[in-house]
């Protein structure tokens, strides 16, 4: 799990939307970039200005896919007719 703290409540507003719709969300920290589903968003009342910690559940990256067949032959000539 990945833990993000921020005090920006337009990206908290965007993490609690995709929480809410089961998307996924991207988080840039530093150099890092983390992409996942919201598990929580919690808000830190004892704070000034109000902080949220948000946590998020990595998804691994996906493999790229290899074609079952060769490409398309429909048009094998198409650029004589040019």
């Amino acid at each position: 799990m990945f833990t993000y703290e921020t005090a920006d409540q337009k990206e908290v507003r965007r993490f609690r939307i995709a929480q809410f719709n089961g998307r996924m969300a991207t988080v840039k920290s530093g150099e890092d970039t983390v992409t996942g589903f919201v598990r929580s968003v919690l808000e830190q009342e004892s704070t000034t200005p109000p902080r949220w910690t948000i946590t998020i559940i990595p998804n691994a990256p996906k493999e790229t896919l290899k074609p079952l067949r060769p490409g398309s032959r429909a048009r094998p000539f198409a650029e004589d007719y040019f």
